[in-house]
């Protein structure tokens, strides 16, 4: 008898058992292969009969522990037909008891071998069976070089045996692969290569496409492209290659795969291979030496390891090493190695020494890794290969090999070919054979066609798997339940690896018959073996963990939304555990799909209630992370999250919420990636636009795209698109009907991948740009591009930039443009090759109606009209060219402008141009700039030029290389010749008698005029007619010349600017047009908008006189003031020198009175004395028409006039930063008392402190300061505060007080001019300990009007306010009071509530928000019951409870509450108990808000049941929550007879189905209701028909906000006829609705009188609609506000005849708004006299409509700010918007972020024109529209 039956005492039973397996041999061979990996079961004795080998099998699972056996008798129990009276002893005896093995730290991912089934990993510390070796540590002490010397004999012998012996077990390892009873064949055989692309030049070929590996058509040439792998190029150093693929992709499958090819002897190349994974080696806790990583963790020799490594370092090029898992590497070292090469180091410290070639050099390293961040050990010359996955090639080839010999392979084919979602999801290798599998199943029990419909998901995928694959064609619950838990508890604390004792017995057989669980050998140090399960791949186990979450009644459903969130990326893992969540969230939004109630109702043995309410957390938190804004990782896992759930709604409201312009950069993209996000697009009613830069692309993604009417701009830049790329973009461009602009930059694509490009183009019409940027194309492609593309019939910009481009294709290109109809402008600068282009209005398919008469006469009219601008700069033109050249354009259209600058013409080149320009009929200029041009060479130009009767003017500047010609108009050719002349370093004491007849600028620059010299032509000036400008610059001139020049203002009515400094000796006479066409670098086009945009009304241009670094002295001050006495006015004087004595400032203040004409004084970089704040504060009683004095720290002076027309008005003072103190304040307060009406004060930045606030609080009533007084920075204490504090009673003019002690230091004090009614004070950061709230308190008590007391940060703690709400006390009145303390966030509503109790006054109003940290109160004085109240409490008279007193307590302080508002509270089940009873007594309650919020389902029951009660409300804001479905359908109870209530507001709620049923029927009975806020509830057009239908029942409705409801035409239509029922209606918001122009043709027909806002952004409106609109606004008296903003207005920009006269605001943002629209834009504009925001950013502005804008600046009095970021406007617009900027003073800020304007310019217009804001960022606050 057997020992082991006799222990057991069951021989019967051993028996049986011995008898059943006998049966089944090949089952059990598996089962012992799971149990024990590393068991050879070729090495049992070949003698033994099948019964003593079942024996010995089973003693064998015995022996490994009562886990391993318990786990056994349950797999034979579930797998085989077992008879039931075998079954329940075997069980009751053996398949019971506890006791696991304690829980290992793991790696991250379980085996990423894509085959489920029974596998095995590599071998830890020996091979198999007889092969096994006894353990021999090795590396661990030197090698002697005398025991070396005595092996020497055996040495190759030892090599050439442990080589023999580690191919063997590599052979014995993966040739001897069993199958699962069940599996079909070709399970184990149907690998098919994935796509590979290198990443780097280290690729082995020479093609630019990145080489794409592994052709599936080849019989065998498969595997020879894998090996391609180690053909890089470098000879020397490491040879690295580094493996790059997301999860499924078969990274592992190939490492075992080339694993198996090495021990076929396939790569010949290497002797010796070894695995690791880092999964694995994670495990390792002791430091290795290589040798010991090498012989004691995978195959240790059988003699000799010294020898044997030194013959592996010898021959180091015929090792490789392949690194599994590089992502999932822990322990990382320091790059700076501190130890030896030979000193044991951590796992990855070995890995880093092998790549570096400090170990082992010279041998090859192949690493495997998920993309993201990689260690730095890896070395910069790396080769990263990609790994996509399969192509629908592959995808094909792999179902074929999978069902090969299988009646259903054409079956299953077909399945494929017909559903094109299925092909996406199987270009994941994981996925494809989970797809095979369940097909498998499948296909025999279905008919043709639904298979692939069970199949719809990744995560349905995986269920049918599970399904089909449970034992005797059912599951069982608790197994399913019992190793889902292992899967969560394992990814929750970073386990992949588990233990036997980690997985109950049950589970273990469950996991084992479906083939889920996969067993090896793991090490955890040298010697140490024991035996490792984990899931099949990593993206299993994080399906079982989601099914866990979703099934198991211990999760809380309310915990489901914290596992559903979105990774960004991969990043280095330096964790002690691993991220292993990032799939789980696609796993919970599949298991969220009602097609999974079923499969989870069976799993958790629960209703299918039960399992929507779970499923309904899901979709909530999917909801709101679908409209966030995402960075382009998260938008790109949200789509397959959302994509899983199948859920439309959900779908259309990811897609509605996305941006316009969504961007991914630097992330590996795959097809299946770009299939979600087309999903998703598919659900989208607005065009979008695609950027993807850097992205590592899988040459097929662009197919995922085919079909996608969504996509309006698609823009690629990667150098790693190849022509396979392509390729399968030409395929999808066709399909994408909407697509008007596409880029393709800075990729590898060759003319055989631009070719099919531009074959597939012509059939994409719509396509109006082009951009094929750095693409090093050739000359002969860049031709055929541009004869194909030119044809496209609405193409406008064409962009072949930084390509390579011959100087005879060049010549070609420009031929091209001169003969092509379409082109107005060719762009060639450097690498720039871009075409512009004007469409035809009609197509050429319209125009093959007409007749050929008509026809050749349109054709006429084109020509006539088409105008082209040619811009060759830096091309390197040369002489032989330009005569090329020449003859092309005599051949052309009318030429706008030729810019030939910085090419190489020389002279002869320059006159051949200047001879040919009067026959080229150019209408602006030529440009020559730049191209050696001699002073022989202008004599020949100036000759050519001679007899030219167009050209308007000719500048010539040899020292700035600068010719220009600029050429009239035919009909102004009679204005003459303007010249400019340039004349340098010549002596020219005595001026010629004539000068240049038409000369408008005039430089006499570097020349030695003198004094003399200046007074002789300050005589002829008169007499040579208006001039723009003279430059008179270093000639020697002293200030007596300056005077004499400064005369000329009274005799030159031209001369409106004299700018001088003598320390650069820069002298310039400038005219009205302020030198900007010096400053913009060159003249500005003329644009004929008549005289009076041309002036800007010279009466208001002011001249001004600019003295820099001059000597200041009063004899010069009183000599330039009676000059400046004779000048016309305004003038404004400007001087700077380095000290400005006190004599010389009262000189120049004294004489102030005499320059009645003066408006500006400035004395800037200048520095004053401590005594001129004294002297510049004296000036407003000595010349009363000074109206600001601005004075910063001594160093910066201006002073502000009135013309003598304006009557006497306000003051203003600055004295900033002008070391002010005590001892400063009485004399200034007493000079500044002789103001009559002063109103604003700054004593800012100054020295006062607290003594000198006092003794200005004392002056302050004498001060007649009537709007503001500055303190700021002058080092104000506590004690300052509440001195003021104190002070304010006895001031009765101030309405509000400001104090921030903090780092701001910001002290303000506002007045009125009358006595105010009540103050404000804010005290910010003060500090305030415990004795100051007494005086605090006193303080607000002497006030005697009503105040209004904010603290923020004032250390004020819950103590401190409950001791100042019983101090403040009144006789009368209104005390308002608001705290924002970090502690209020904390506090919670209960505490706060109690706080309210202390007051001493009727509380009327209360606010809490805890995400701003706030609590207001208003308090009413005094103090008085309400009977109804008092009644109330009567009735709650038991205070047994400290929640019954504490609601007493409240009824009796808020008896007269109106107004409650909680934001952003967590309310708690006891908070919501209180406001249930203390509600029904708050009788006058009006208003109550909770935003924001969270509560819980009960208590939103509370809070229901308390605000039935409250039948008085007028307002009710119950926005923002985070109530779920079935909590907002409670709260509909409370809208039940609140009659009386006038606004409401449910925006951000699920306001679907039935709920939104139930609001329609509650509505009918407001009948009073004036405001309906229901933004962004997605109730689509069912809903709003629904609110169409009750909205004639609101007669009082006033405004309506319906924006991101999901709205499409059809509802739109029914609310338009509902809406021009409401009469009262004064605001409309239906922005973010894909209404269209039928809905806004609708509105304008029945458009309410008294419409104050109108809101239609993002509304998908048209030319059509957005003109019926205007046309129906047009004359409307009540107009405020008008948004338009994000549609495709085009030319249907609003246009009014009338006018609005109330309109404040225009948003038309984002409206395609182009110059042709300028004009009509402006004019409407200007019949809106109250504007005062324009916003008309991101549109194609250009400088024509700048020039427009320029024009009516100075006739909007109104306007404070005009938006016009991201358009098209150049400098020369900008120079023409700062000078309309000056005309327009009550303009704050024009924006033109993102403008095509130069740096160096922005710099000079901010300085000319701070207004002007070029910042990304909005330095001007906005005020808030729309309330």
């Amino acid at each position: 008898m057997d020992p082991v039956s006799l222990q057991l005492g069951t021989k019967n039973l051993w028996s049986l058992l011995v008898r059943l397996l006998s049966k089944d041999p090949q089952w059990l061979n598996a089962k012992v292969k799971f149990f024990l990996p590393k068991m050879d079961l070729s090495s049992r004795n070949k003698a033994e009969d099948a019964t003593q080998g079942v024996m010995l099998q089973l003693n064998r699972l015995h022996t490994q522990g009562q886990a391993t056996w318990q786990a056994f008798i349950h797999c034979v129990c579930m797998e085989l037909d077992v008879p039931l009276d075998l079954e329940v002893p075997l069980l009751s005896t053996w398949g019971h008891g506890d006791g696991f093995a304690s829980q290992l730290e793991t790696g991250e991912e379980s085996r990423p071998e894509s085959q489920l089934h029974h596998g095995e990993s590599w071998r830890c510390g020996a091979g198999r069976g007889g092969l096994k070796r006894p353990h021999q540590s090795c590396g661990s002490s030197p090698r002697p070089k005398q025991c070396r010397k005595q092996q020497l004999g055996g040495y190759e012998e030892l090599a050439k045996r442990y080589l023999q012996l580690l191919r063997s077990s590599a052979q014995q390892r993966y040739g001897s692969r069993t199958r699962r009873p069940g599996q079909p064949l070709a399970f184990h055989q149907a690998y098919i290569p994935p796509i590979l692309q290198w990443s780097r030049a280290t690729a082995p070929f020479s093609t630019q496409e990145g080489a794409i590996l592994g052709d599936p058509e080849a019989e065998d040439g498969t595997e020879a492209s894998i090996l391609d792998l180690f053909n890089t190029k470098a000879d020397k150093g490491p040879r690295v290659t580094v493996l790059l693929g997301k999860a499924g992709m078969g990274k592992t499958t190939l490492a075992h795969r080339l694993c198996q090819k090495w021990a076929d002897g396939q790569l010949d190349r290497f002797q010796a291979l070894f695995l690791f994974e880092f999964r694995q080696l994670n495990l390792i806790t002791e430091f290795l030496t290589l040798p010991q990583l090498l012989f004691d963790l995978y195959l240790s020799p059988e003699a000799g390891p010294d020898l044997v490594f030194q013959y592996l370092e010898e021959n180091a090029k015929g090792v490789l090493l392949i690194f599994d898992g590089l992502d999932q590497a822990l322990h990382p070292h320091s790059s700076k190695d501190t130890a030896g090469p030979e000193a044991p180091s951590p796992a990855l410290a070995l890995f880093s020494g092998l790549c570096k070639g400090t170990l082992l050099p010279g041998c090859w390293v192949l690493a495997t890794s998920r993309p993201g961040k990689l260690p730095d050990c890896l070395p910069t010359e790396a080769a990263m290969v990609h790994m996509w996955g399969f192509d629908r090639p592959r995808v094909e080839e792999y179902v074929g090999r999978f069902f090969s010999n299988q009646p259903w392979q054409e079956a299953a084919l077909a399945e494929l070919r017909e559903n094109r979602h299925l092909q996406s999801m199987c270009a994941v290798p994981a996925v494809c054979q989970v797809t095979c599998l369940c097909l498998y199943h499948l296909l025999p029990s279905s008919s043709p066609g639904q298979s692939a419909a069970l199949l719809p998901t990744v995560t349905q995928n995986y269920v049918q798997m599970v399904s089909t694959l449970g034992p005797r064609g059912h599951l069982l619950p608790e197994s399913l339940l019992g190793l889902s838990e292992v899967a969560l508890r394992g990814l929750e604390t970073g386990k992949v690896i588990f233990s036997v004792g980690d997985i109950p017995p049950p589970m273990m057989a469950f996991g084992a018959a479906l083939g889920l669980l996969t067993s090896f050998c793991i090490c955890t140090g040298p010697g140490h073996q024991e035996t490792g399960y984990a899931f099949t791949h990593l993206s299993l186990q994080e399906f079982f963990a989601a099914l866990h979450l979703m099934a198991s009644p211990e999760v809380d459903k309310n915990a489901l939304a914290h596992y559903v969130t979105l990774s960004s990326r991969w990043v280095l893992r330096t964790k002690a555990r691993l991220g292993l969540l990032d799939h789980l969230p696609t796993f919970l939004a599949g298991l969220a799909s009602r097609a999974c109630c079923p499969f989870l109702s069976h799993v958790a043995q629960r209703d299918e209630v039960w399992v929507g309410a779970r499923q309904a957390e899901v979709m909530q938190a999917l909801r709101k992370l679908a409209t966030r804004r995402l960075t382009g990782p998260k938008v790109v896992a949200l789509c397959h999250c959302v994509g899983e759930t199948q859920e439309p709604e959900l779908a259309s409201l990811m897609a509605q919420s996305l941006p316009c312009h969504l961007s991914f950069h630097n992330f590996p993209l795959t097809y299946a990636d770009l299939a979600s996000l087309n999903n998703i697009l598919g659900h989208r009613n607005a065009p979008i636009q695609l950027d993807f830069e850097g992205c590592p692309l899988e040459p097929h993604c662009p197919e995922a795209l085919a079909g996608c009417k969504q996509v309006e701009n698609l823009s690629f830049k990667s150098r790693k698109c190849g022509d396979a790329f392509a390729e399968a973009l030409s395929r999808s461009l066709p399909t994408m009907g909407s697509l008007k602009k596409l880029g393709l930059a800075g990729s590898k694509i060759t003319a055989q991948g631009i070719g099919r490009l531009v074959q597939a183009l012509p059939l994409c019409p719509q396509l109006e740009e082009v951009s094929f940027q750095d693409n090093q194309l050739k000359d002969g492609v860049l031709l055929n591009i541009v004869e194909v593309l030119l044809c496209l019939p609405r193409l406008q910009k064409l962009d072949l930039s930084r390509n390579s481009v011959s100087m005879s294709t060049l010549l070609c290109l420009t031929k091209v443009a001169i003969t092509s109809p379409a082109v107005r402008m060719l762009q060639v600068r450097e690498a720039d090759l871009i075409f512009l282009l004007s469409p035809p209005t009609e197509t050429a398919a319209e125009l093959q109606g007409a007749s050929d008469l008509q026809g050749n006469a349109t054709q006429r009219k084109e020509a006539q009209s088409r105008s082209l601008a040619l811009r060759l700069q830096q091309c390197q033109l040369r002489v032989h060219d330009v005569q090329e050249l020449i003859a092309q354009l005599q051949e052309g259209p009318h030429l706008d402008k030729v810019d030939l600058s910085g090419n190489q013409l020389d002279n002869e080149g320059c006159r051949l141009m200047a001879e040919a320009a009067a026959q080229l009929d150019i209408t602006r200029n030529l440009d020559l700039s730049d191209n050696g041009l001699s002073v022989d060479g202008v004599y020949g130009v100036l000759s050519a030029v001679s007899m030219c009767q167009t050209l308007a003017e000719l500048h010539i500047s040899l020292l700035h290389k600068t010719v220009v010609l600029t050429f009239a108009l035919k009909q102004e050719e009679q204005g003459g010749i303007q010249e400019r002349a340039a004349l340098h370093d010549g002596l020219m004491r005595q001026m010629p008698c004539e000068l240049p007849p038409h000369s408008t600028r005039i430089s006499f620059s570097g020349n030695a005029l003198g004094d003399e010299g200046a007074a002789q032509l300050a005589q002829l000036l008169p007499g040579l007619g208006t001039l723009q400008s003279l430059n008179l610059s270093e000639n020697g001139l002293s200030l007596d010349s300056v005077f004499i020049l400064t005369q000329c203002f009274s005799t030159l009515q031209w001369l409106f600017h004299l700018e001088v400094n003598s320390e650069s000796q820069h002298v310039v006479l400038r005219g009205d047009r302020r030198g900007r066409d010096q400053l913009a670098g060159g003249p500005l086009p003329e644009f004929p908008a008549g005289a009076q945009f041309s002036a800007f009304d010279q009466r208001c241009i002011p001249r001004s006189i600019c003295l820099r670094q001059c000597l200041l002295e009063p004899l010069s001050l009183t000599h330039l003031c009676e000059t400046l006495e004779k000048c016309p006015g305004p003038l404004e004087v400007k001087l700077s020198c380095e000290v400005l004595s006190d004599q010389s400032l009262e000189t120049l203040l004294n004489h102030l009175p005499r320059l009645p004409q003066l408006s500006l004084l400035q004395l800037s970089e200048t520095r004053l004395s401590p005594r001129s704040p004294l002297l510049l504060a004296d000036l407003f009683s000595l010349c009363p028409q000074v109206q600001k004095v601005d004075l910063r720290s001594l160093y910066h002076t201006t002073l502000h006039f009135r013309s003598s027309e304006e009557q006497k008005g306000e003051f203003c003072g600055r004295f900033m930063d002008c070391a002010l103190s005590r001892e400063h304040v009485e004399p200034l307060c007493w000079l500044l008392s002789k103001c009559e009406d002063l109103n604003q004060l700054d004593l800012s930045a100054n020295l006062l402190g607290d003594d000198g606030l006092q003794c200005l609080l004392e002056c302050l009533p004498q001060l007649p300061i009537s709007a503001s007084l500055d303190l700021s920075h002058n080092s104000i204490s506590v004690e300052g505060a509440l001195c003021l504090v104190k002070t304010l009673p006895s001031c009765p003019r101030v309405r509000e007080a400001s104090v921030n002690l903090g780092s701001e230091q910001s002290f303000w004090i506002h007045f009125s001019r009358q006595e105010e009614a009540g103050k404000t004070l804010r005290l910010s950061q003060c500090s305030f300990r415990p004795e100051h709230v007494p005086r605090l308190a006193t303080g607000l008590n002497q006030a005697l009007k009503p105040t209004a007391l904010t603290l923020t940060q004032c250390c004020l703690g819950l103590k401190q306010l409950t001791v100042l709400l019983s101090l403040v006390r009144w006789p009368v009145g209104l005390f308002n009071l608001r705290v924002e303390e970090p502690w209020v966030g904390k506090a919670g509503v209960l505490a706060l509530l109690e706080v309210c109790t202390q007051a001493s006054g009727n509380i009327t109003e209360i606010s809490i928000a805890e995400a701003q940290e706030q609590l207001c109160l208003q308090l009413e004085f005094p103090r008085q019951e309400n009977p109804e109240a008092v009644a109330l409490r009567l009735a709650h008279c038991d205070l047994g409870t400290h929640h019954n007193l504490l609601v007493w307590q409240l009824m009796e302080t808020c008896a007269r509450l109106r107004q409650l508002s909680l934001s952003q509270v967590n309310l708690c089940d006891t908070s919501s108990l209180l406001l249930q009873s203390l509600l029904p007594s708050l009788s006058e309650l009006k208003t109550f808000r909770l935003t924001c919020s969270c509560v819980r389902s009960e208590g939103l029951a509370h809070l229901t049941s308390g605000l039935s009660h409250c039948l008085h409300l007028e307002e009710l804001d119950l926005s923002n929550n985070q109530f779920g479905v079935e909590g907002t359908r409670v709260l509909m109870g409370v809208l039940e007879g609140k009659c009386w209530l006038k606004r409401l507001d449910l925006s951000h709620l699920p306001l679907g189905g039935s709920i939104l049923a139930v609001l329609t029927q509650r509505l009918r009975h407001m009948t009073l209701l004036q405001s309906l806020r229901l933004s962004h509830n997605q109730i689509g057009d069912t809903g709003a028909q629904l609110l169409a239908a009750v909205l004639p029942w609101l007669p009082e409705l006033r405004k309506i906000d319906l924006s991101g409801n999901g709205i499409g035409p059809a509802g739109g239509a029914r609310l338009a006829e509902s809406l021009a029922l409401c009469r009262h209606l004064e605001q409309l918001m239906l922005g973010c609705n894909a209404l269209g122009d039928a809905t806004a043709l609708g509105l304008a027909q029945g458009l309410p009188r008294h419409l104050r806002i109108l809101h239609l952004p993002s509304s998908r409106l048209g030319p059509e609609g957005a003109l019926s609109l205007s046309q129906a606004l047009d004359g409307c008296s009540y107009v405020e506000e008008v948004s338009l903003a994000e549609n495709s207005l085009a030319r249907g920009i609003p246009q009014f005849c009338q006018g609005l006269p109330l309109l404040r605001r225009i948003d038309l943002v984002s409206c395609d708004i182009d110059d042709h629209t300028a004009k009509p834009l402006t004019a409407s504009l200007l019949l809106c006299p109250a504007l005062e925001e324009i916003l008309l950013s991101w549109n194609v502005l250009g400088d024509e409509a700048a020039a427009e804008l320029a024009r009516v600046l100075p006739r909007m009095g109104r306007l404070k700010r005009m938006d016009l970021e991201k358009n098209r406007i150049t400098a020369c617009g900008a120079w023409l918007l700062a000078e309309g900027l000056a005309q327009g003073s009550g303009i704050q800020v024009i924006r033109l972020w993102n403008n095509p304007i130069p740096p160096d310019t922005v710099q000079r217009l901010q300085k000319q024109e701070p207004r002007l804001d070029f910042a990304f960022f909005d330095k001007q606050p906005k005020a808030p529209w729309g309330t």
